[in-house]
């Protein structure tokens, strides 16, 4: 009979997560620069239905939208984030750090996205809840059609651990 170690042991490691993500995006042979924020959020959910070797923990693997106007690098960017989150054990199974994939869609921030103010909400594989309902929610919410009238200036994908 198969053990939930043996359908880990399946799984690729969490070091090919940025190359699986990258590889999502690429899909279609569309360039990144010509997504807009609906074939994104397709493409991030695809991703995070794909399953890593990860920790036997409730949060080990987490999905996470979020949006706000920041000023981390220069003047403010509306940023509407997309990561996948990994927790990483020590040695003795104890938390040491996470591993943040970031999927960045910025944007100018006019006034009808600084308006929208920040929001986040959180998936997390190995519980009750359901991807598919977490993955149609953001549709449903009210920013969902003010955010897709405009175009990203840039869409960033990168790593780091928190």
């Amino acid at each position: 009979m198969e053990t939930a170690k043996d359908r880990m042991s399946e799984r690729p490691p969490i070091g090919r997560a940025e190359e699986r993500l990258k590889h999502e995006l690429r899909h279609g042979q569309q360039p990144l620069a010509e997504l807009d924020l609906v074939e994104v959020w397709s493409r991030f959910v695809r991703f995070g239905s794909q399953r890593f070797d990860t920790a036997e923990t409730p949060d080990a693997d987490g999905l996470l939208f979020q949006y706000g106007t920041h000023a981390f690098e220069g003047p403010p960017v509306f940023t509407l984030d997309l990561v996948r989150q990994f927790e990483i054990n020590d040695a003795s199974g104890e938390h040491d750090h996470y591993i943040q994939l970031h999927c960045e869609l910025r944007y100018e921030p006019v006034p009808q996205l600084r308006a929208l103010g920040q929001f986040e909400t959180w998936f997390f594989h190995d519980t009750d809840d359901e991807l598919d309902a977490w993955a149609n929610s953001p549709g449903h919410q009210e920013f969902w059609p003010i955010v897709r009238n405009f175009h990203p200036q840039e869409i960033r994908v990168y790593q780091e651990q928190a």
